[in-house]
């Protein structure tokens, strides 16, 4: 059996396939594509299936049991404070979940604005960050954390994206999520870790936002990032699962405001907010429109090439049986979706997200909504710079 993954004809060449057969699992790698085939079993493409309803029905129930999301709350949402910034009110919340510490949050929204708006729930970033979480993507003072100011300067095109787009008419949302920010992981909180980096013995809480201090806590989380997915895995739960059930919390929040006109909400984000987005977008249909950025690929790219640039946050055991990773973004057809890639994104490989591209388009085209789906290709490496955030918000704001 070949299992070879190439676009050419030269398989037959056994020097071409002895090469190709090398993965970053070893000689294991062909063996493990083959585990699940070119159309798992309940992808839409399958030509057997014709009902567009009943396929999303069945395949939503299935995602959903392996995700296995912990979580149905309705928390109280507190306002701390607010005040206004760059032409926009800002609202600083929190609310509090049934585990972990308080979630903080942002809220932006175009100054003097009255009526109901479109809404978008703005998705931060993984970026090995998990100091800082909905920071990343907002900017609520002219004094801002330097390491913020880079961050976004080398991801962001020197915008916080979140802020730019409510400028245009948007109720926007961003929150820490799940291990990041207001709800990382606290050394002061962790017991029985003493081996290696993961040992919090002469690790301190105090003065956390200098430099070197934010440097050394993303290093030891990173660590803890292998312990937190077992341990979620050994509680019957995934990281997507957490994830989703965090991100709709925040998005019933969002939909019950009054500023809000709860049939016009989006979602994007990038890196980690494009993982968040494709969950989030693909389960909840109250998400009219949505923008993955920058995490875009198939599960043969991860099982050959690229697990390992990627976080444990990723993963669905399972699921890879049923769906192909841009299938569960699919689950949303025909509600609109723009997926936006790099050239030269260092996370995946170039062929595996055009194929994932092609398997999104194959979806819309059989559901008959190919003008819901649009797709990008812009140079450079892993990034949501300003000529993505242009076309990025034109496609909210044609569908919101």
């Amino acid at each position: 059996m070949d299992f070879i993954h190439s676009d050419s004809n030269d398989q037959a060449d056994p020097n071409i396939a002895m090469a190709t057969d090398k993965s970053i699992i070893g000689g294991y790698g062909g063996w493990a594509s083959s585990l699940i085939g070119d159309i798992p079993s309940l992808s839409f493409r399958n030509p057997q299936i014709s009902d567009l309803n009943v396929w999303r029905e069945k395949a939503v129930t299935k995602t959903q049991e392996l995700l296995s999301s912990p979580l149905k709350a309705e928390p109280k949402v507190v306002v701390e404070k607010k005040y206004v910034y760059d032409g926009l009110e800002i609202e600083e919340l929190s609310w509090q979940l049934p585990y972990g510490r308080s979630t903080k949050a942002i809220l932006l929204k175009p100054k003097g604005v009255t009526k109901p708006l479109p809404a978008i729930l703005a998705l931060h970033d993984h970026a090995g960050m998990k100091y800082f979480g909905y920071r990343k993507i907002v900017k609520t003072s002219d004094d801002q954390h330097p390491v913020l100011t880079e961050h976004q300067k080398s991801d962001y095109g020197g915008k916080a994206w979140a802020n730019e787009i409510a400028k245009r008419g948007y109720v926007v949302l961003v929150h820490d999520t799940f291990t990041f920010g207001s709800r990382r992981v606290f050394y002061e909180d962790v017991n029985g870790l003493n081996w290696g980096e993961l040992d919090v013995s002469n690790k301190s809480e105090n003065d956390p936002e200098k430099p070197e201090h934010i440097a050394t806590y993303n290093r030891w989380a990173s660590e803890h990032e292998h312990v937190m997915s077992k341990s979620l895995f050994c509680a019957g739960t995934t990281w997507p699962g957490v994830f989703l059930s965090e991100d709709q919390v925040a998005l019933d929040i969002l939909s019950k405001r009054n500023d809000v006109d709860p049939n016009r909400m989006g979602c994007g984000g990038l890196s980690g907010g494009g993982l968040r987005t494709v969950y989030l977008a693909g389960l909840d249909h109250r998400i009219k429109c949505a923008v993955c950025v920058g995490f875009m690929t198939t599960w043969n790219d991860l099982i050959l090439n690229k697990s390992f640039t990627h976080t444990w946050m990723t993963y669905t055991p399972l699921l890879p049986k049923f769906l192909d990773f841009p299938e569960i973004l699919g689950l949303r057809v025909p509600l609109p979706v723009m997926v936006q890639n790099n050239n030269q994104d260092e996370l995946y490989t170039l062929p595996e997200m055009k194929k994932a591209d092609q398997i999104l388009k194959d979806i819309y085209a059989k559901a008959q909504a190919s003008d819901k789906y649009a797709s990008g290709y812009y140079d450079g490496p892993h990034k949501f710079d300003l000529e993505m955030q242009k076309d990025a918000f034109e496609w909210f704001d044609k569908w919101l």
